[in-house]
């Protein structure tokens, strides 16, 4: 795949003009009055962009405090429905971005938001565990990255690592980790009872197991292994890390252009032990070699083992090197598009052992800059929209860490 080069001039000056796409607050629709304090598509998620931009001196504090303003306007959910994606922890989210570098910045607002999150945390862990016991199989909900346990572990990472609520939510996590005998099958503790949408549909009446880092078990394996590295742990962590480690090994496929995982797998899948997808899917964030390999490479520095993060380095090299992979790219995303895939692999290339990823940084820079300028989104969110996309375009420019931190919602920080 050859593309024109983009120097870092001009991606800045594109990201310059999807900013400018997003300038100013738009009220929430009145059938959807939680937009506002959305990450997903809304105010608090375009806010993380005039946040990055105003730490950076390519904003004014004003303009980010205009749109921190329009997020928590109307009243903030904190039941048991938020999570990091919506409600008073995409409040907080938003909020210690915005804090970060000073200590006197929104602190009054994050005291207050704080309690709720940890208050949610305690109850959210408490009926998760409540639901182990009894043998239930999860939802997404309870432990994915969007709305689940893995999502407010990464927030009270950065909030409260070393809280009684931290300490909790790892602790669930060990648990989910271990297999489940359910109706004679023993299934890994993240299987969940509906199909890849959160729906019931005829192929997935058993449920499925999801590998990806949205609503799969690389979610809680990056979770885990950051809270290592961040010094956090409990009982069981490097256990549970293993458990998902050798899960990945026995579903990796090795294929021309390396290996890959499947998105999911159904209960006929695990009992012939071969998935029905023939091959690599899109490789983004959400989905594919990139969002699980780099949930690999952090535990195997977590836990220390250089031959594991060699290899899944490897793994997302030579998904890079091939061009039919990502020839299934078709938007500038964060979730599943170019920005997704850019910031994934620009925080790898930091970590890396060898030379290889940071190799290919350019080129996949080039091919987000031009998506980005000759396709705009009509979308202006965070996740799937204009607001990330410049998000990712803003790092390429500057070729270092965001200053506010607001890939951490990634979980690839």
């Amino acid at each position: 795949m050859t593309t024109v080069t983009i120097t870092p001039a001009e991606i800045a000056e594109i990201a310059q003009r999807r900013a400018a796409d997003v300038d100013l607050p738009e009220p929430p629709p009145d059938d959807e009055p939680w937009v506002a304090q959305s990450l997903t598509k809304g105010t608090a998620g375009i806010a993380l962009l005039h946040i990055e931009r105003a730490l950076a001196g390519r904003g004014t504090w004003r303009h980010a405090h205009r749109w921190i303003m329009a997020a928590v306007a109307g009243q903030v959910s904190a039941t048991d429905t938020s999570g990091l994606y919506l409600g008073a922890p995409a409040v907080t989210f938003m909020l210690d971005n915005a804090a970060s570098g000073t200590k006197d910045r929104y602190q009054d607002a994050l005291a207050d938001v704080d309690r709720h999150v940890v208050a949610l945390a305690h109850r959210r862990v408490e009926s998760a565990m409540a639901r182990l016991q009894a043998g239930r199989l999860p939802d997404f909900r309870e432990y994915d990255v969007f709305f689940g346990l893995s999502g407010i572990g990464a927030l009270l990472l950065r909030r409260a690592p070393g809280s009684t609520a931290m300490e909790r939510v790892l602790g669930y996590l060990v648990a989910l980790a271990k297999p489940r005998l359910i109706n004679g099958d023993v299934l890994p503790g993240w299987w969940v009872g509906h199909d890849p949408h959160r729906r019931d549909s005829a192929p997935f009446q058993h449920g499925h197991s999801n590998f990806g880092m949205a609503h799969g078990i690389a979610g809680p394996l990056a979770l885990l292994s950051q809270a290592i590295r961040r010094g956090s742990s409990v009982d069981g962590q490097h256990a549970a890390i293993a458990a998902i480690c050798e899960w990945l090994d026995a579903w990796q496929q090795e294929g021309d252009a390396g290996p890959w995982w499947p998105e999911w797998i159904t209960l006929a899948e695990l009992r012939t032990g071969h998935p029905n997808q023939s091959g690599p899917a899109r490789p983004s964030w959400c989905y594919g070699t990139p969002g699980i390999a780099r949930a690999g490479q952090l535990a195997g520095i977590a836990v220390g083992d250089a031959q594991r993060q060699l290899m899944y380095e490897q793994a997302l090299t030579r998904c890079l090197d091939d061009p039919v992979q990502q020839g299934h790219i078709t938007d500038g995303s964060v979730c599943h598009g170019w920005a997704g895939l850019y910031q994934t692999v620009w925080r790898s290339a930091q970590d890396s052992q060898t030379a290889g990823l940071a190799e290919h940084l350019p080129g996949l820079a080039s091919r987000l800059g031009h998506q980005a300028n000759q396709k705009p989104a009509t979308n202006r969110g965070f996740l799937e929209g204009t607001a990330g996309t410049a998000l990712a375009l803003h790092t390429a420019a500057r070729n270092s860490a965001p200053i506010s931190g607001w890939d951490a919602c990634l979980l690839i920080d």
